[in-house]
């Protein structure tokens, strides 16, 4: 015969532990958050003794570089449209540069998500080579792979696509790879039941289901492959960027070109935010939509 005083006692004794295992993490986390603002602070010292000019001494200097540029674009402010159209051919290079990288990280990254999930992998074995290959990808930032690139292959465009989209490939392999965990498999037996190969499961039974979530991930990257492809651009990958580089490395008589440059740089990613963002919704509420019908 059950014993039925034992179940208020279990309630009591589950909320307890729960209870104690909060309060333990509360003070794993306040030790943790005290011993990194201790680490910091003692740190500082030596990173401001490091410091040419002194962090102390000089960060009420820190609005004087933007102070001048502004002034002399203001002062130069007819020459203004001149230059924008002058550097209109370094930003297509750039959108063209964040675009292939994209294309190109996308293809390798989806490769890189089948491979490393369970249930669709085509060699299950390999599964745990597939994914350290996807974080060695991820971990190595755009600029040392550029750097390296430039070193082999000289400056330009293509050791800049080249790097995103190794970076790329690993980040979009980890978000997809998580999507693909959340697809139903239902679809991929029942092809395999009736004799399709790994691509035609794939292609009808996977990429349907995931095929909205690869494009809304794929349009969030190539947003910040934009920024990622400017930033290249100063250490030689070509772009605004390196225009930028030489607008800001000649100083005082070419700050006017540096703010077209900034200006031309804020408006292209405002407006790629915005159709990304618009694109990114419908995909959403079509996934939505096609998943209730």
């Amino acid at each position: 015969m059950t014993d039925l005083t034992a179940g208020p006692s279990t309630v009591d004794q589950i909320r307890d532990d729960y209870t104690a295992m909060a309060r333990r993490k509360r003070v794993y986390g306040g030790i943790l958050l005290i011993l990194f603002v201790a680490i910091m602070a003692a740190g500082f010292p030596t990173a401001d003794s490091r410091n040419a000019g002194s962090f102390i001494e000089g960060w009420h200097r820190i609005f004087d570089y933007p102070a001048e540029v502004l002034s002399e674009a203001w002062e130069k402010i007819a020459v203004m449209p001149e230059n924008l159209f002058e550097f209109l051919p370094a930003l297509i290079e750039t959108l063209n540069i964040a675009a292939a990288a994209t294309l190109a990280g996308t293809i390798v990254g989806m490769f890189l998500s089948l491979m490393s999930t369970r249930g669709m992998a085509y060699w299950p074995t390999l599964i745990p080579l597939f994914r350290r290959i996807s974080d060695i990808f991820r971990a190595i930032p755009e600029i040392v792979i550029a750097l390296v690139l430039i070193f082999i292959l000289g400056g330009g465009p293509v050791p800049a696509m080249i790097a995103i989209a190794i970076h790329t490939a690993g980040a979009l392999g980890k978000l997809f790879s998580e999507v693909n965990e959340n697809a139903s498999l239902k679809p991929v037996e029942g092809l395999q039941s009736v004799g399709a190969n790994w691509s035609q499961r794939m292609y009808l039974g996977v990429i349907p289901q995931v095929g909205p979530n690869y494009v809304s991930y794929a349009l969030l990257r190539f947003e910040i492959n934009i920024r990622a492809s400017a930033i290249l651009g100063f250490v030689g990958a070509g772009g605004l960027g390196y225009e930028l580089r030489n607008a800001m490395s000649w100083g005082q008589g070419r700050y006017d070109e540096a703010a077209a440059i900034f200006i031309l740089l804020f408006v292209t990613i405002v407006i790629v935010d915005q159709i990304s963002g618009y694109l990114r919704d419908r995909l959403a509420h079509g996934s939505e939509k096609g998943a209730s019908a």
